[in-house]
């Protein structure tokens, strides 16, 4: 049978609560009796060896004890809840402060060197029924030991304090006891109920309800944390999952668009619909949409290296030259538009330190989409800074611009901002997905900056060259 955790907790907090109090009442039983043990001998000792102190002189002369210390014997004794003898050096009781009815009696195996000034327990030789705390002191008279005085006090009277004692401390256990419970109300609020609410959102996210959420959204504690946690991931799960879809969607979408042509185009050129002198043109759009298709390959595996932690193959290059020769590659296209370029460097070189066919992958793909989006007769700037040994590069068109709510999504796989980029036969959607990645495969980030109708700049930077020189 399987048992909770609440149930766990219960039953350990009961079995400790008993473990503590059986230690705490064997350990203090052992302690307060060995400390009034201590105490009590302590005390009637100092009495024994006042008494002794006092009566030494009277003691000289057996005939005038009872007349003259009887009475007081008797009072001290009954004081002290005691027995007091005094016997002479050989054992002989002399004087019994109990109505004298151990008076001439001698102590068996009397040996006072081995309690004086020490206590002994026991029933003294058999002359009492019970378990006695025994002390005795010496009487000395001109540096003569003349005889002694024993007090006897019974071990059960020593017992009842010390239970007097025990029961304030038992008491007390009980009281922190119970006190101690208000744990139980505070770990099921705080902790069991919480922690329940977190194993019924795990078995929603387990049945694939990645939506539920798990309402502990105001605890700031770490049952709290936890939750938001776990929902943040359940939420960033659903994206993701929402995200394969449209990624296979896209995928089958911009495939099947080509080969679709392609197979429409190939067909036509063999049942004859396509006149032979205009087959040549026909094949060509079979090898644009075939272009298209490996383009779309190619940056399909880009973004897969690059999710792979590709390697780079870092090195000191001029920046400034890798702008140049990629503005050169777009001279055709620019010259039938109209689109010039605008270069500015902050210095003649601009050495960085990267992977130079990625940035350089990175610079065509943005100078692409400036010049894809860019009016005709119209400018791109590309500007180089330096700033905190971080070299930046901005690019920015004077064009049709993003709109604002598509601007965070530009960096998706296969999203296209607008109607026209949809049309755009040549775009797969990859473009700024790839440039995102190869920048913070660098560890370094990219920016946009974006207005309808006015343009778009991105911002990229790059480690300075010289730093790792």
């Amino acid at each position: 049978m399987r048992r909770s955790l609440y149930t766990k907790f219960i039953l350990g907090y009961i079995v400790f609560g008993l473990l503590g109090f059986l230690a705490v009442a064997f350990i203090s039983s052992r302690m307060t009796y060995n400390f009034l043990l201590r105490e009590t001998s302590e005390n009637l000792y100092n009495e024994a060896s006042l008494m002794a102190d006092t009566y030494s002189e009277i003691f000289n002369s057996y005939g005038d004890i009872e007349n003259n210390v009887s009475s007081q014997i008797e009072i001290v004794a009954e004081y002290l809840d005691s027995y007091i003898w005094v016997a002479d050096d050989t054992g002989l009781i002399v004087l019994d402060s109990n109505s004298g009815s151990f008076n001439g009696v001698t102590i068996p195996d009397f040996n006072p060197a081995s309690g004086q000034g020490l206590y002994v327990t026991g029933t003294f030789g058999g002359m009492f029924k019970t378990d006695m705390l025994t002390v005795s002191a010496p009487l000395i008279s001109g540096y003569t030991t003349t005889g002694y005085i024993l007090i006897h006090k019974s071990i059960n009277s020593i017992l009842a304090s010390s239970d007097k004692f025990l029961n304030i401390i038992y008491i007390s256990a009980a009281i922190i006891f119970l006190l101690s419970l208000i744990i139980i109300p505070v770990f099921t609020f705080t902790v069991y109920i919480p922690l329940k609410k977190i194993t019924g959102g795990a078995n929603e996210y387990a049945k694939g309800n990645l939506t539920y959420k798990i309402p502990l959204e105001g605890k700031h504690d770490e049952m709290g944390y936890l939750a938001q946690t776990l929902n943040y991931m359940a939420g960033e799960l659903n994206n993701l999952e929402q995200y394969q879809k449209d990624f296979i969607a896209n995928v089958s979408h911009d495939f099947r668009s080509p080969l679709t042509s392609i197979r429409g185009y190939l067909e036509a050129i063999l049942d004859g619909t396509i006149p032979p002198e205009m087959t040549g043109k026909y094949i060509g759009r079979v090898i644009s949409e075939t272009d298209r298709l490996n383009k779309l390959t190619q940056g399909m595996l880009t973004l897969n290296s690059l999710d792979s932690k590709g390697f780079l193959n870092r090195s000191v290059f001029d920046i400034n030259t890798v702008i140049k020769d990629v503005c050169t590659s777009f001279e055709g296209i620019c010259s039938e538009r109209g689109i010039s370029f605008d270069l500015t460097f902050a210095e003649e070189s601009e050495p960085v330190f990267a992977d130079f066919t990625k940035i350089q992958q990175v610079l065509y793909n943005l100078v692409d989409n400036a010049i894809k989006f860019s009016h005709n007769d119209s400018v791109i700037y590309i500007q180089v800074t330096i700033r905190q040994k971080k070299t930046f590069v901005s690019v920015k068109d004077t064009g049709i611009g993003i709109p604002k709510d598509s601007i965070k999504k530009i960096w998706d796989r296969f999203y296209k901002s607008d109607a026209s980029r949809g049309k755009d036969k040549k775009g797969t959607g990859l473009g700024l997905a790839i440039v995102k990645e190869i920048i913070q495969s660098h560890g370094e980030q990219i920016d946009v900056i974006s207005t309808e109708k006015v343009g778009t700049e991105f911002i990229f930077s790059l480690p300075c060259g010289e730093t790792q020189e």
